[in-house]
């Protein structure tokens, strides 16, 4: 079911009912700047601040994220939409069955999904670290906390296009739509919860994982797995799912979103099972850590050599010095030699009178 995107949004259960009336469309040019567009750039610029900003504690740097989210951008956007038309492929065929490419590549008409962002996002980031000789697995460990911000802003556009919501609701917090311009659903607002899940997730990432990681991996596994959770729940209200071709499960169709994040969720378990059970990881080999201690190994380095330098530096003059002090001290000596001498000859000199007296 779709509902308009030019008619109100109501909330009838909450302060007595209201409505509100966005229009999806911010800008009126061309095929339209839509609100959906801007409020992903923003989300999109909102974890690469957070990144950059974090990036320190992962052993990493501003320049890394910033090198590594040019080149995931692009692909990611042309991930999430492959992966959007390859499960609503029968949208995309002509009359006669052949495919209409032209409406494959129109994304300012809609279709992007966010685990063909996700996938597209961790090939990016294992080639990029692969050529910088970085840690993927501390890479990802940074990426995901901005996942998780750039979410949370992120589904607030499908708030604005009036789209990704959920079943009938009777909730306090149900939202209601117009499928025509005589009748209104209400439902699950399921951007909302997505959006408030995302949250959570990324302060107990923030404030609690990513302070007591063990082993690098760690926040990613904490995402997959708390993401997973909330999005195949979130995934079974929506009405919008796109499913695994024909195929059935007990009888019901299987929802794309839904099977994976219960996949993820299973890998994200085991992976942190056997880091922190089997493998008892304790954080010490941490790419943080061997960051750290290499730019110790290094400034040591450079002080032994500056010390030796100094050292060389010193001897030298220390030589000229000692030999301006011996070449003084003979000098003195000389001159008190030549003085003796000299007296000694004034001497006889002086007593010859008496003698002859």
């Amino acid at each position: 079911m779709k509902a308009l995107s030019d008619m109100p949004i109501g909330f009838p259960g909450l302060f007595g009912g209201f409505t509100i009336d966005p229009d999806p469309i911010a800008l009126h040019i061309g095929h339209g700047v839509y609100w959906y567009g801007i409020i992903l750039a923003l989300g999109l610029l909102a974890g690469l601040y957070l990144c950059m900003k974090q990036a320190k504690r992962f052993g990493l740097t501003e320049d890394n994220v910033i090198d590594m989210i040019l080149w995931a951008t692009p692909c990611c956007i042309i991930g999430s939409r492959i992966y959007y038309v390859i499960f609503y492929l029968n949208l995309y065929r002509n009359a006669d069955g052949s495919l209409d490419w032209g409406r494959m590549i129109a994304v300012w008409d809609g279709g992007i999904a966010m685990y063909g962002t996700v996938i597209v996002g961790l090939l990016v980031a294992y080639l990029f670290c692969k050529r910088k000789k970085l840690k993927f697995f501390a890479m990802t460990d940074l990426c995901v906390m901005g996942l998780f911000l750039g979410q949370c802003i992120g589904r607030w556009g499908n708030f604005m296009n009036r789209e990704a919501f959920g079943t009938d609701c009777t909730l306090p917090w149900r939202m209601q739509l117009w499928v025509s311009q005589t009748q209104t659903i209400e439902v699950h607002p399921t951007f909302f919860y997505e959006s408030l899940w995302n949250l959570v997730g990324l302060l107990l990432a923030l404030f609690i994982v990513s302070r007591a990681r063990r082993f690098d991996g760690e926040n990613t596994c904490f995402y997959f797995l708390w993401y997973g959770l909330g999005r195949s729940w979130v995934e079974g209200l929506r009405t919008d799912s796109l499913y695994l071709f024909d195929w059935t499960l007990f009888g019901q169709p299987i929802r794309v979103s839904q099977a994976l994040s219960v996949v993820l969720v299973i890998g994200a378990v085991i992976a942190l099972v056997y880091n922190i059970k089997i493998k008892k990881r304790d954080g010490s080999d941490l790419w943080v850590k061997q960051v750290a201690a290499a730019a110790a190994a290094n400034g040591e380095a450079d002080v032994t050599g500056q010390t030796g330098a100094l050292t060389e530096t010193l001897e030298p003059a220390s030589e000229t010095v000692l030999t301006e002090s011996d070449s003084a001290a003979n000098a003195a000596e000389t001159s008190k030699t030549k003085e003796a001498s000299e007296a000694q000859t004034e001497r006889p000199e002086e007593s010859e009178p008496a003698d002859k007296r």
